[in-house]
């Protein structure tokens, strides 16, 4: 049956028809809202006929629309089922289970729990095709049987191919507890799970429901309490269950996945080819499923290298094809969970694939799709709840990189001319809000257009700034793509709006593979103004992020020559304030303090006061290097006077973070004159500031030499703190921040 001709298009059609909404047919049918949203869904394809009988009430049908809709639902149930298979014997787990002992000892604990009658008597151990629940629940049920006496019961639902009717597994699972045939045939099906529910409650058994599809297909055959534990496996978290604890299932941890690999093919052919045996397992993307195939392929080619098979898993489009031993295929164990899916999820799904970067969010597949980041929510939702994709953390989820192949696999198949024009919107939409987002850091726009429309909140600086962080693996993959294309005005532009953020999140964007994309693009337009901008990006971005300060000062010479090409002053100046920064690094402090003070006479006949601001302040950290730092001091109050003025021309947002910055180089200018006291005051208020502001890198700074300055003090303790909260920025610290940090720890006396 198509999809346009499913039970829940049919039931849509009708209750739009209708003009009802969901509640109104709930109320008039007495079927629940969210019954009605998955049967319109897909989420549930065999309706009961009594369910149906209600529907056609609710909907008071013409006789025509009366018939499709039974006719929908006939077609909707399958003419056989799948027959439960359950034995009462312990069952057999495999016999080289690897890793997992997080998991096994949380299930262990859930087996305490319950033969205590302490805890909830049913655990749900989900995740995505292929991550090894079964086996683990298997491993689980052959170590717990012996506490539970009365017999350990293991029955397999089939929820992706072909579900068992949860009647026909309550009576398999009565008749294995010694229910008599008489017994049942008194009982209607209420009757029987209430006499399930009573014997599990009374004896100690241990009950594995494997491959369950979803709550429906389980609500009968769950305990209500007493000393049995019932384990549950399923790709669904069953999130409709009330009551149980939950245990979420991924890939395994990269040593467990060579771990098991090595068990598979032999300690002495593994250990001979370790490197390639760690390639396989990464290809595998570390799933259990993919992993067992691979080492059963090694195992029965004896004469294969692991590195030959790590060969023919390396390319892209043929790697889930040779991950098939047998009647065993990764692809088919997918491919089950995607037969049961809605078109939109499905369309969903196939599009996700295109997501650059290792975790997206709803916006990405709004985006993607081209509709809102609501409908994109609750698609999102179908696809976790059908295990095809993790929920990460708050907001953001993650689709395994065998699945991705999938996916984009199906995309090619089913959409040919999809997936070009998805990559589109997505790049378009991720630009332009990275540009939208560092438009609110640059002195020229200091506040965006209110009237700004998105996928995500951009309303002001934090949002503008997390939202760049956040995304910064995404946008950065879209500006490559851009630039592969060609779309050098694309790639200049957007890189443009980001240059007031640039030193803020320093840590979480590689500014240097950005900068030399945007030189590459100024440079392939043939526009020298647009090549001195770049190329001066780029210099700042060898010293700071990199740094490489002789190939800075290269790069900032060959901006001079395209600005005065240019015959842009202004641009001029730039080139030579970072020039001047990296012979300042460079411990060049004469020719630092030349190009600095070159740069602040241009800056100021150019009216460039951003400029003219960061100019004396390289040229005041050179002249604390010449050994001038009373003239250095000079300097900072020339900077904070400007900064202070009635009439002060930049943005409230660089006049704060100027000022920091500037409060802490003169507490580091009286370091050097040894104004102990005047440091410490200097340096203390720079590094609230910078907290206020949200200048991490720069706030290490101000601490290490706060820090340093109470030590020369005696102020012993409040160094110490100092000191480690500058450690505890990590990678956001500045420089060689964290190594002074630590060594001047180290000398201190222990506590």
């Amino acid at each position: 049956m198509s999809r346009e001709h499913s039970f829940g298009a049919v039931l849509r059609g009708l209750r739009q028809r209708a003009g009802l909404t969901m509640e109104e047919l709930a109320e008039a049918s007495g079927v629940s809202v969210r019954a009605i949203s998955d049967m319109e869904r897909g989420r549930s394809r065999v309706p009961q006929r009594r369910t149906v009988a209600a529907l056609v009430e609710g909907l008071d049908p013409t006789d025509a629309d009366r018939e499709a809709l039974l006719t929908a639902a006939r077609a909707a149930r399958p003419m056989a089922r799948a027959t439960a298979a359950g034995t009462a014997v312990p069952p057999r787990s495999v016999g080289d289970f690897t890793g997992r002992e997080r998991e096994l000892a949380w299930l262990r604990r859930a087996g305490e729990r319950a033969r205590l009658d302490e805890g909830t008597p049913v655990a749900v151990v989900s995740g995505p095709p292929g991550c090894g629940k079964t086996t683990l629940a298997l491993k689980a049920a052959s170590e717990l049987a012996p506490g539970f006496p009365d017999g350990c019961f293991v029955v397999d639902l089939h929820g992706v191919d072909g579900p068992v009717d949860p009647g026909e597994a309550l009576l398999r699972l009565l008749v294995d507890l010694g229910v008599s045939e008489r017994r049942l045939g008194q009982r209607d099906a209420a009757g029987r799970a209430a006499l399930l529910r009573t014997l599990l409650a009374e004896r100690r058994c241990l009950v594995v429901l494997d491959n369950a599809r979803d709550e429906a297909q389980l609500r009968p055959l769950l305990p209500a309490g007493g000393s049995s534990l019932v384990l549950v496996t399923s790709r669904s978290p069953l999130s409709g269950l009330e009551a149980v604890d939950r245990l979420a299932l991924a890939e395994l941890p990269r040593p467990d996945a060579v771990e098991l690999l090595r068990r598979i093919l032999g300690e002495k052919r593994a250990d001979a080819e370790t490197d390639a045996v760690a390639r396989v397992a990464q290809l595998c993307g570390h799933l259990p499923l993919a992993l067992r195939v691979a080492g059963n392929w090694l195992a029965v080619r004896s004469a294969w290298s692991v590195e030959h098979l790590a060969g023919r898993l390396t390319g892209e489009e043929r790697r889930l094809a040779a991950l098939a031993a047998g009647d065993v295929r990764v692809e088919a164990a997918f491919e089950l969970s995607y037969r049961q899916l809605t078109d939109h999820a499905s369309r969903m799904l196939r599009l996700l694939s295109l997501v650059p970067g290792p975790d997206f969010t709803a916006a990405h597949g709004a985006a993607l799709a081209a509709v809102d980041v609501f409908d994109a929510e609750d698609v999102i939702g179908e696809l976790v709840e059908a295990g095809l994709l993790r929920a990460a953390y708050t907001g953001r989820y993650q689709l395994h990189d065998l699945l991705r192949l999938f996916a984009r696999a199906r995309l090619a198949e089913e959409e040919p001319g999809e997936g070009a024009a998805a990559e589109e919107r997505l790049v378009s939409w991720l630009l332009a809000t990275a540009a939208a987002a560092g438009r609110w850091f640059t002195p020229r726009d200091d506040v965006p257009s209110p009237s700004r429309q998105g996928l995500v909140p951009l309303e002001n600086r934090e949002q503008a700034r997390a939202w760049l962080e956040s995304e910064a693996p995404a946008w950065i993959a879209a500006l490559r793509t851009a630039a592969a294309r060609g779309e050098h005005t694309r790639v200049v532009e957007t890189v443009h709006a980001l240059d007031g953020c640039a030193t803020l999140i320093a840590h979480r964007a590689n500014w240097l593979e950005i900068y030399l994309l945007s030189s590459q693009a100024a440079a392939a337009l043939g526009d020298p103004r647009l090549q001195a901008v770049h190329l001066t990006h780029c210099a700042w971005a060898l010293t700071d992020q990199a740094w490489r300060h002789r190939e800075a000062i290269e790069r900032a010479e060959e901006a001079l020559e395209h600005a005065r090409r240019a015959q842009d002053p202004a641009l001029q100046a730039w080139a030579l304030r970072w020039a001047a920064w990296a012979h300042r690094q460079l411990h060049e402090f004469h020719a630092s303090a030349d190009k600095a003070l070159a740069a602040t006479d241009l800056f100021e006949a150019a009216g460039d006061h951003a400029g003219w601001l960061a100019a004396v302040s390289t040229y005041g950290t050179a002249l604390r290097g010449l050994g001038r730092a009373e003239e250095a001091v000079v300097q900072r109050r020339r900077i904070i006077a400007f900064l202070d003025a009635p009439d002060c021309p930049v943005s409230a947002f660089r006049a704060d973070m100027e000022r920091a910055k500037t409060t802490t180089l003169t507490g580091q200018d009286y370091m050097a004159l040894g104004r102990w006291r005047e440091a410490v005051d200097h340096l203390r208020s720079g590094s609230a500031q910078l907290r206020r502001i949200g200048f991490p890198s720069f706030e290490s700074v101000a601490l290490a030499g706060l820090g340093e300055a109470l030590i020369e003090l005696g102020e012993i303790e409040e160094a110490r703190s100092c000191l480690r909260q500058a450690l505890a920025f990590g990678d956001e610290a500045y420089g060689s921040t964290l190594k002074t940090a630590r060594k001047l720890l180290d000398q201190l006396p222990a506590e």
